[in-house]
């Protein structure tokens, strides 16, 4: 009869190998996006967090908004691959992806939304874009900071003001990622005082539960720096702001910025 051969070390490395793979737990399949389109131009998918689907309202607001945007890009798409079959011939359709996540909720009230878009058009490389929602929980719309100040006219002193704390907060951010070359009134040229043009914003968590430590702004690629330095996240603290608070402003805003969410917007 012929023996039973034993087992090297090498096929019960091999055995132990399989048996801890066969009992890993199943991996966690991707998020299901809330809205989706795929077809040979493109790919486009709209998520939203667990946070705004919480909210009946806000949820479907942004779950408009994110349909409406990838129908637009669709079309789009449709359009560019029939004048230029070959180049999505060789590297596929368009690629379109948009989230929608909370960063804040002030008060019971205030939600800040942050909305970031990846868009790859076949062209030289990917881009990336942000923007931000202030929801009135209240009110069951958007709002702008507009309530929180006595005064937002164009060039006025509240706008001017923040302006002014945002280039500081630029330029110490450039500083300190070692790109300080470009901290210059060039990049900066499209950032104006109004509140169109000054950048997207949202109200930054507080150490102080239920208020706001100050204003948050988000720069996309290209908007105060070259693609290459990717996107800003500045803070200006309420206390810069405080000549020019609102009643509303003054009840919502004090305490200090987490650092943890310093050193997360800084990544």
């Amino acid at each position: 009869m012929r023996a039973a051969r034993s087992m090297t070390p090498v096929r019960i490395i091999g055995l132990a190998g399989l048996l801890a793979c066969l009992c890993l737990p199943a991996r966690a399949a991707d998020p299901k996006p809330d809205a989706t389109i795929k077809n040979a131009s493109i790919e486009a998918h709209v998520y939203l967090d667990d946070k705004i689907k919480a909210d009946d309202a806000l949820a479907a607001d942004c779950l408009a908004e994110g349909r409406t945007w990838i129908d637009k890009n669709a079309a789009e798409a449709a359009s560019a691959r029939k004048d230029e079959p070959e180049l999505f011939k060789d590297r596929g359709g368009y690629s379109f992806e948009r989230k929608y996540s909370v960063r804040s909720i002030v008060d019971r009230r205030y939600v800040s939304v942050l909305r970031d878009d990846y868009m790859d058009t076949l062209g030289a490389h990917p881009n990336t874009d942000v923007n931000t929602i202030l929801w009135d929980m209240a009110a069951k719309k958007r709002i702008s900071i507009r309530p929180f100040f006595t005064e937002t006219a164009d060039s006025g002193p509240t706008l001017t003001a923040m302006r002014k704390a945002i280039v500081s907060a630029l330029n110490a951010e450039k500083k300190r990622r070692g790109a300080g070359e470009t901290a210059n009134a060039e990049w900066y040229k499209e950032l104006k005082p109004t509140l169109l043009k000054i950048g997207a914003v949202t109200l930054a968590p507080s150490t102080v539960s239920g208020k706001s430590s100050g204003l948050t702004f988000h720069y996309p690629p290209y908007a105060v720096g070259p693609y290459a330095e990717g996107q800003y996240v500045v803070f200006v603290p309420w206390e810069t702001l405080k000549p020019y608070l609102a009643p509303e402003g003054a009840r919502i805003f004090g305490g200090a910025r987490p650092k943890a969410d310093a050193d997360d917007q800084s990544q």
